[in-house]
């Protein structure tokens, strides 16, 4: 079921319009009043709307078949993005409050995320030779044969449900779009400094 706030962005266009055809009431001079105080949402147009829905629709239906690509090697997309991020680090791992950071979890939300591949023995938390006190998440030598093993049907899942139905123009459009909306949402305070409290 969709949550209220989506379901008014989806609904925006009929809002809109079924605003714009209300009779109003009072003088002319209360109308102007009324219409200058009023906080009017920016209501989607057409082609926003377009984007907006084709966005949402897409993605859900994008990460369940990338999740079933990735059934055969029993990984979810969030074991494999924790996956690619420590093999991509130096020495294949990173502070915990790092890796908090870039996949945007809580604390808590990481041991969650973690619990799983220490359990299967692909990633390793240990603490930091350097200050006892940090704790790693390191990648395993299971957990990178479990990588190797799994990315060629995963970029081959990308290729088809995604890439592949797009002309090299829409790819670079989208790649541009996204990098803005990804920036937008980057704290560079938040990036360059671990919170303590994201230590533990």
């Amino acid at each position: 079921m969709r949550s209220q706030p989506l379901l008014l962005t989806i609904f925006a266009g009929t809002l809109a319009r079924l605003s714009s055809v209300s009779t109003p009431t009072g003088t002319a001079t209360e109308i102007a009043d009324d219409e200058q105080n009023a906080s009017e949402p920016r209501w989607l147009d057409d082609v926003e709307m377009a984007a907006w829905r084709g966005y949402i629709e897409s993605l859900s239906a994008l990460t369940v078949a990338l999740e079933t690509d990735l059934a055969p090697h029993a990984l979810t997309m969030g074991d494999y993005e924790v996956l690619v991020r420590l093999s991509e680090a130096p020495n294949h791992q990173m502070r915990m409050c790092d890796l908090a950071v870039q996949l945007r979890l809580s604390p808590s939300g990481l041991t969650r995320r973690l619990d799983g591949l220490v359990t299967g023995k692909l990633v390793r938390r240990e603490p930091s030779a350097q200050d006892r006190r940090v704790m790693l998440a390191t990648l395993t030598s299971k957990g990178m044969a479990s990588l190797i093993a799994a990315a060629p049907d995963h970029v081959a899942g990308v290729r088809r449900h995604f890439l592949d139905r797009l002309t090299r123009e829409e790819i670079t459009a989208i790649a541009s779009a996204f990098t803005k909306v990804r920036n937008a949402f980057t704290c560079p305070e938040t990036a360059a400094a671990c919170p303590e409290s994201l230590e533990a």
